[in-house]
């Protein structure tokens, strides 16, 4: 799912600046949302645990959306290979190798928080 509003405000204007992106409840427990940003399409993850982390979504290794893999603990698989990634660094874990950018997001009186 798409957010309708893009982050596509100019770099300079943004460095560093939180954009309300939607509520915690409008991203479904163990599933994501995808927001497009001048960065490219950024998947928003939401745990069991009501935590959210932000990545860049594309698998480093065969560009799979990683939107719309399966979030486990604080983990995500890719959909077309099963690459697992850490959701807080973006890293892919052993045996693979690669990451995934992440990017700075938080919660703020239910609200998803977003630093493009």
């Amino acid at each position: 799912m798409t957010l309708d509003t893009p982050l596509d405000t100019p770099p300079a204007a943004t460095e560093g600046e939180w954009k309300a992106i939607c509520a915690l409840t409008d991203i479904p427990r163990l599933g994501a949302r995808v927001v497009a940003s001048r960065h490219g399409d950024i998947a928003i993850f939401r745990t069991a645990a009501d935590e959210v982390f932000a990545l860049h979504d594309k698998c480093p290794h065969k560009g799979g959306p990683l939107s719309q893999g399966i979030v486990h603990g604080r983990e995500v698989s890719c959909p077309l290979h099963g690459w697992k990634l850490a959701l807080d660094t973006g890293a892919v874990l052993a045996p693979d190798v690669g990451c995934s950018k992440p990017f700075a997001v938080k919660l703020v009186a239910g609200q998803v928080m977003l630093r493009s």
